[in-house]
């Protein structure tokens, strides 16, 4: 390791707040020595527990974790957030307006907020979230909070990052079928229904405790077995709230919690399911298995990554493709053949055996 870098961990280890903003910059935009720097890193991870806030543009995210923060500091809580901004096509820049929002906070010794652009990343996170969030980890953080861009229903990479996931709408999400949507449903371990005395508020909860309802099997566990049901009797809406109230360690039933975060109101409800949620993962052994899923992403994402770098970042490699373009066009040969004509020849350049 460079002298440099052995002397940024020492820094590092001793807490130092300049030595955190350096590596998260050197992690974050994968600078030389920044596989060194995780390596040696790594043994600390896995402390934290990490919190993801999602949803769509203008739910009200960055006042619920800027209120989350402020409860988790009065417990006595150090919290890391990480909040992702999108980035302009057209001008490659980012406003990171969100340390505004959370301006309260900003200047506590015991918060450290980083602001990261999404640099064309499609999933609602930057490319680089997973890791930084490994390096607040190895620093001590008890709580890491990453507060998603402004997200639809497909960019759902902060499930794959946190261990508990909050669904931010609002009740001018759109109507109950837009909102409900498949991806949206899946990811989350909790709903927030924030500006909650807005019209409409009560309705999305009960459509969205519907839905629960049904996606569970709440409704049919709990018919008996004959005929002649009254479903005047039955209500799945408030099966579907009974089951969210429930500690049941071989089933989690997302609650959805009403808040008015311009207010302060609803956030102790929402950091106590939060709070519910992580005992029922140790208990059920998820959590366990959200961060092994977490390891495994990441080697997935280092070898796609250097696989990309190695071939691509390879003059002969990209000379020899350009070269079989002549049996494309003509089609003696196809771009699945070519592939793995490239596969098979590349493989000393990608496992580094010859080079």
């Amino acid at each position: 390791m460079p002298q440099s870098l052995d002397a940024l961990i020492a820094d590092f280890e001793a807490g130092k707040s300049a030595a955190l903003a350096r590596a998260v910059s050197i992690v974050e935009n994968h600078r030389a020595g920044y596989d060194q720097l995780m390596t040696r890193l790594h043994p600390n991870i896995g402390r934290a527990r990490r919190l993801g806030i999602t949803g769509p543009p203008g739910a009200g995210k960055s006042t619920v974790t800027n209120l989350i923060v402020q409860s988790l500091r009065r417990d006595g809580c150090r919290v890391g957030v990480i909040a992702v901004d999108p980035t302009s096509p057209f001008t490659g820049g980012a406003l990171l307006g969100d340390r505004v929002r959370m301006e309260s906070v900003a200047l506590d010794p015991g918060v450290y907020i980083r602001s990261m652009a999404t640099r064309g990343s499609l999933g609602g996170l930057s490319a680089r979230t997973a890791e930084v969030a490994d390096v607040l980890d190895a620093f001590g953080f008890d709580r890491i909070i990453i507060e998603t861009v402004g997200v639809g229903q497909t960019e759902l990479d902060v499930a794959r990052t946190a261990d508990t996931t909050v669904v931010v709408l609002v009740p001018e999400s759109g109507d109950s079928i837009q909102t409900l949507k498949a991806g949206v449903m899946e990811i989350a371990d909790i709903f927030v229904v924030n500006k909650g005395d807005r019209p409409g508020a009560d309705r999305l909860r009960n459509d969205i405790e519907l839905m629960l309802g049904l996606r569970r099997g709440s409704t049919s566990a709990n018919i008996p077995a004959h005929h002649g049901v009254s479903l005047k009797t039955f209500n799945p809406i408030r099966v579907a709230r009974e089951a969210a109230k429930n500690a049941d360690p071989a089933q989690w039933t997302p609650p959805v919690l009403g808040t008015i975060a311009s207010r302060g109101e609803g956030i102790d409800l929402l950091l106590a399911a939060v709070d519910r949620h992580f005992r029922y993962l140790e208990e059920s052994g998820g959590l366990k298995g959200r961060r092994r899923s977490r390891l495994r992403n990441q080697v997935t994402e280092v070898v796609s990554e250097r696989v990309r770098s190695r071939l691509w970042g390879d003059s002969g490699t990209v000379a020899w493709l350009e070269g079989q373009l002549d049996r494309l066009e003509s089609g003696e040969a196809t771009p699945f053949s070519v592939a793995d004509e490239l596969l098979r020849r590349s493989g000393p350049l990608l496992t580094g055996v010859g080079a």
